[in-house]
């Protein structure tokens, strides 16, 4: 039976002040949460600590936003997979378009962080999508493909979630149609060897548009920016209908 997982990515925002504050409006609202929707939230790694502090009995999860794939070593401005598991860390993002873009991550680099992240006992959570450019030139489902056949290279499927994000939906407020998203998570889900791993949707999620996306048959989740940063909007997303 495949896992619902409603994850937050921070990106870039919160100090551990405004963390603790964003806590305190969002903790009650998981008293209506089904059991069987995992919450996750991907903080920046300052923020770590705080919130492993302050999540105990609580029905988050927490989540790194990258993890390097030695244990250990002259990385300067790197995480290592043993700093997030000793403050309880549980997931963590790995090749979102934003480190593909921006800091020249590549499927190699993905596939490394990957195993880093199953070896020290996190659940990575994978993130793949395509650009306007591409969908324009019909290069979705030969991308998405692709990417998944790199970045999977002797990756178990039994400890796995994916993302499915649009790379032309992120921020932009141009959410790809429910319909659209469902059919590329169902291609994502043909090429997997376990039938069962989540794949989320991620790409200008918000209040209005969540039950939508959750009324699809093969998406079993979202990965959100900018509405996991509200505790209102958050707790919209979680306790979708």
């Amino acid at each position: 039976m495949r896992k619902i997982v409603i994850a937050g990515n921070w990106k870039m925002f919160k100090t551990q002040a405004e963390s603790l504050e964003f806590l305190k409006g969002f903790l009650p609202s998981l008293g209506e949460t089904p059991q069987d929707r995992e919450v996750v939230l991907c903080v920046p790694f300052t923020d770590l600590s705080v919130f492993s502090k302050s999540l105990h009995g609580s029905r988050i999860q927490l989540g790194a936003q990258n993890i390097h794939w030695e244990g250990s070593g002259a990385y300067t401005g790197e995480i290592s997979g043993p700093m997030l598991t000793e403050i309880g860390v549980r997931y963590v993002i790995v090749g979102h378009s934003e480190r593909r873009q921006y800091f020249g991550e590549t499927d190699h680099t993905v596939n490394l962080r990957l195993k880093a992240a199953q070896k020290f006992g996190l659940t990575p959570i994978l993130c793949v999508g395509e650009t306007k450019q591409q969908r324009d030139a019909l290069e979705t489902e030969s991308l998405i493909i692709n990417q998944l056949e790199k970045d999977l290279v002797d990756i178990d499927q039994e400890n796995l979630v994916i993302a499915y994000e649009p790379i032309w939906a992120i921020g932009t407020g141009d959410t790809c149609e429910t319909k659209e998203a469902n059919r590329v998570i169902g291609i994502i889900r043909n090429q997997l060897t376990n039938p069962n791993v989540p794949i989320q949707y991620g790409g200008s999620v918000k209040p209005n548009n969540i039950d939508e996306i959750m009324a699809q048959r093969e998406i079993d989740g979202v990965l959100v920016g900018g509405a996991s940063l509200e505790p209102a909007s958050f707790a919209r997303l979680v306790n979708y209908k």
